[in-house]
């Protein structure tokens, strides 16, 4: 086979498929004899209807059918002997039949680009690190202590303290008009877990059970209430009860009802540890990889499909629809959604795809088999059955291939690393929880 391959632009190519008309005519008639053996259609027994009315039916669906079949076959012949990385689908059109009985079609598509890396040892990588201290570990001690706190009632003479859980009875006005969400009875929160605006805990702070206050609040211009963000209203509420809450010591019984293995103290600390390290280690490769994604594609050349950023465009657009309709917008699917917000983030994600792609080709840093089972086995350690969690991983390629794909980035970050100028920054565990 002899292809000819025009350039038209920088990806863009053209090329003209052949497909002879017989070819086409004789697997037309093929498929209506095979159809026609199990169609049924009313008048007729199946398997009896007479070939010409099989042809009036469905012979121009079939037909179709085959022209689209062989031209398909046409031009993946093609761009293999001419060794062509075709990106994304060649947009086909017809052209006139040719007097020896063939069928022409021009084919223009797009072709993945090169990729040229620049020098990695003149970029600079910043790498983060973050240690897991006694304080981090105490912090979290006292957050499984607060999800396992108790409450019990205070004396009635006693005010309302941070921490203690308030029922209370309140009526909001804007205006002198009251408002939707502006009242409620027998509410409970708990002053300081941030559930009510501030200015509404530090009113309610302080008062005693049957008293009741009025006060003024603000609410945020971005309150999540649109129509009272902004406004201020007069609140009245009413303390119906105060509970003042006990938290359980941090001892070996608290370890056994968290299910800790070793259930003392000692356990308890070492297994928040093992946790607080394995997140800590996940973070931070999520924001290493990301710095090093960063220094690569600044050091790269090329153009990028068109294809390829429409496609990526596409699956971003369905995604944020996905997302509005999780959220319980209505008609998410007919928002207006302009392409070009979407246009730079696919930009990148596919300049990042086509270079990640290239230098793990060009340095062979696949995925190895014991990469995998490491992090699927990393993965499942925090799990009450990691063995579970493993099989439940292989059993689907597409998992597997989502923790392949994490591997490969892994690697590419590990050898960009290597040839990068690396600057050090350690992050308190605190600084590092707070990022997303």
């Amino acid at each position: 086979m002899t292809v000819t391959v025009e350039t038209l632009q920088k990806l863009e190519r053209k090329m003209t498929l052949t497909v002879p008309v017989g070819n086409v005519q004789s697997e037309v008639e093929a498929r209506l004899k095979k159809l026609a053996r199990t169609v049924k259609m009313d008048g007729f027994r199946p398997g009896k209807v007479p070939m010409n009315v099989v042809t009036q039916r469905y012979g121009y669906s079939v037909h179709y059918e085959v022209l689209n079949d062989k031209v398909g076959e046409a031009f993946a012949a093609a761009a293999n002997e001419a060794n062509l990385r075709v990106a994304g689908q060649p947009q086909i059109t017809e052209k006139e039949t040719s007097p020896e009985g063939e069928m022409a079609f021009d084919a223009i598509f797009e072709v993945y680009p090169e990729v040229t890396i620049g020098d990695l040892s003149s970029a600079e990588v910043q790498k983060i690190s973050t240690e897991v201290t006694d304080v981090a570990i105490d912090k979290t001690l006292d957050i499984l202590r607060k999800q396992r706190r108790t409450f019990a009632l205070r004396a009635h003479d006693a005010p309302a303290q941070p921490g203690d859980r308030v029922t209370v009875d309140f009526e909001g006005k804007i205006d002198g008009e009251a408002f939707d969400g502006g009242k409620a009875e027998a509410f409970q929160f708990i002053i300081g877990d941030g559930q009510m605006l501030k200015e509404f805990e530090d009113a309610t702070g302080g008062m005693k059970a049957g008293e009741s206050k009025t006060f003024q609040l603000a609410f945020p211009a971005d309150y999540h209430g649109k129509d009272v963000a902004g406004k201020s209203a007069d609140f009245m509420v009413t303390v119906k009860k105060i509970e003042a809450a006990h938290l359980p010591e941090v001892n070996d019984a608290l370890a056994k009802s968290l299910g800790i293995a070793d259930a003392t103290v000692q356990g308890l600390r070492a297994d928040v540890r093992r946790n607080l390290e394995r997140e800590v280690k996940f973070r931070l490769l999520a924001r290493n990889k990301q710095a090093v994604m960063d220094a690569l594609v600044g050091k790269a050349e090329l153009d990028l499909p068109k294809a390829s950023v429409q496609a990526e465009v596409n699956r971003l657009m369905e995604g944020a629809r996905a997302d509005l309709k999780q959220r319980g917008i209505k008609d998410a699917d007919k928002t207006p959604m302009p392409e070009d917000i979407f246009l730079p983030q696919a930009e990148r994600r596919v300049r990042l795809g086509l270079v990640v792609a290239e230098l793990v080709r060009s340095q062979k840093l696949q995925a190895r088999p014991e990469q995998i089972k490491a992090h699927i086995e990393e993965l499942a350690a925090s799990y009450e059955k990691p063995s579970e969690v493993v099989r439940w991983y292989y059993s689907d390629n597409n998992r597997l291939a989502e923790v392949e794909a994490i591997v490969i980035e892994n690697n590419v970050t590990e050898f960009v690393m290597g040839k990068t100028t690396v600057i050090e920054k350690n992050l308190s565990f605190d600084e590092l929880m707070a990022q997303n």
